[in-house]
């Protein structure tokens, strides 16, 4: 027994920085779908909300009511997942922790404060309904959409810093002595870094919110409630889409000058050179060539600088240190995911073109079923292209843990059993998926099935009256 035992732990010993970077990559895949959720969809009840109320719209009323339910249930699930976020931090990664927690902890603590101001603001919201007057009902709610939006830009502030390691001194031996909690919160690549999932988030969760709304009026449901629905999600994706494409356009530059060599990756640029084509898709091979894809001469280059075009200099991967360098495979993930997300983002930008002109030439939003299926594909796309966005943030910085000051494989955890982590999160978390869909879908049955809206009807709350509700028999 005992040397069966012995022979046994080499196999469950393994490499624990791929198995502690799939964790977090898969877990953090899960949460980002939720933060647009979060984010925007308390704004969007509150738009319903305040038509509701100036217009006397009970569509308005009623559609405002049920999406409060909604994101109370996809905010419990983000709280969950976002709080097994925090968790991998130092299970996951304790060298970096351990090394750059108390600056990397800063913008954490704020985000901490926005969460739970935001969790008392939706409990007053959702159970204020019947118990407040409708204008101060209405201003309760307010105070979620903006922590919501403070909320990530916090979260996001603290990856920024990880792109822009800012605010702290270290001494002789490297360790941290002093940190600056504003220069850490406020390090150059926030600003631009928290605009974009912002954005982003208004973008994608307008776009997912109006797909489920898109794919009932191709069922036939074309009444006014599921078209003013179907107008308050799009509109807000419409506005958010081009405003992205500018701040996506802008942070770009800021890579290409403050991390050649992320933007060496994006690009695939194997040599330093000038007049460098954007290669649509393609990959590296073993010996660092660009193989296949679709080459557009010297767009890379007119991109990167404008002013200087296809003069534009782009440093290649050659000219970082063999160490220091990412590897193919995390280049190659890299330039997919910028074509995929640069790809999904220019279709969505079109889709957005017609609802525009639409409603400039005709007064109306496109009736056509040919745009409703688009706009019901649009949801999932832009959950795609999140996705996307996210992956050339990460695996672009490889690598990198920290720009220039810390790397993954000195960062992660020395546990040779976090696959088994791994494993029992990942089973958690498609059970947590399949369960919130589920819910969702339920509730959705249970909305069409009543036109009314009962204070008590919460998400498998009591179906009876409370007792103070219910008359008292006389005698």
């Amino acid at each position: 027994m005992t040397a069966w035992a012995g022979s046994l732990v080499p196999v469950l010993a393994v490499d624990p920085v791929p198995w502690a970077r799939s964790q977090m990559a898969f877990t953090l895949g899960f949460h980002i779908i939720l933060v647009p959720l979060g984010v925007s969809w308390a704004a969007m009840a509150l738009i319903a909300n305040y038509r509701g109320i100036k217009h006397d719209d009970p569509d308005a009323m009623l559609l405002a009511q049920r999406w409060s339910k909604y994101m109370a249930v996809t905010f419990a699930v983000g709280a969950v997942t976002g709080t097994v976020l925090s968790f991998e931090f130092g299970l996951l990664w304790p060298k970096f922790m351990g090394q750059w927690g108390a600056a990397f902890g800063v913008p954490f603590a704020f985000e901490g404060i926005f969460f739970f101001t935001e969790a008392v603001f939706v409990s007053i919201y959702i159970f204020g309904w019947r118990r407040l007057r409708p204008w101060t009902h209405f201003w309760s709610g307010v105070p979620i959409a903006v922590t919501g939006v403070l909320g990530s830009i916090s979260v996001v502030s603290a990856n920024a810093w990880m792109n822009a390691p800012e605010g702290v001194t270290l001494n002789s031996a490297g360790k941290v002595v002093d940190v600056d909690p504003m220069k850490v919160i406020f390090n150059s690549a926030m600003p631009l870094m928290a605009t974009h999932m912002v954005v982003a988030a208004y973008l994608v969760g307008g776009f997912l919110i109006a797909s489920i709304y898109a794919m009932g009026m191709l069922r036939g449901r074309r009444d006014h409630y599921h078209r003013l629905a179907f107008l308050i999600a799009f509109t807000v994706a419409a506005i958010a889409t081009p405003v992205q494409m500018g701040v996506g356009d802008a942070l770009a530059r800021w890579v290409y000058n403050e991390q050649p060599g992320k933007f060496a990756s994006i690009e695939m640029v194997p040599q330093t050179s000038s007049d460098v084509p954007e290669t649509l898709f393609g990959h590296l091979n073993s010996s660092g060539r660009v193989v296949g894809g679709i080459p557009i001469p010297g767009l890379a280059s007119i991109l990167s600088d404008p002013k200087t075009g296809t003069s534009t200099q782009i440093q290649g991967l050659d000219t970082i240190p063999a160490d220091d360098r990412p590897t193919t495979t995390d280049v190659n993930i890299t330039h997919l995911a910028w074509d995929i997300m640069v790809g999904l983002g220019t279709l969505l930008f079109l889709l957005t073109l017609w609802y525009w002109a639409s409603w400039i030439f005709r007064r109306d939003m496109p009736q056509s079923r040919w745009f409703l299926r688009a706009a019901a594909s649009a949801g999932v796309l832009s959950v795609v292209t999140l996705e996307a966005g996210w992956t050339v943030s990460e695996v672009g910085r490889q690598p990198w843990i920290v720009y220039q000051k810390m790397k993954v494989v000195d960062a992660a955890t020395a546990n040779t059993g976090i696959w088994i982590t791994f494993i029992g999160v990942t089973i958690l978390y498609v059970g947590l998926g399949i369960t919130t869909i589920l819910v969702l879908r339920i509730m959705s049955r249970r909305f069409r099935k009543g036109d009314g809206f009962d204070d008590a009807d919460v998400p498998y709350g009591p179906s009876e009256e409370p007792a103070e509700q219910r008359k008292e028999p006389v005698g």
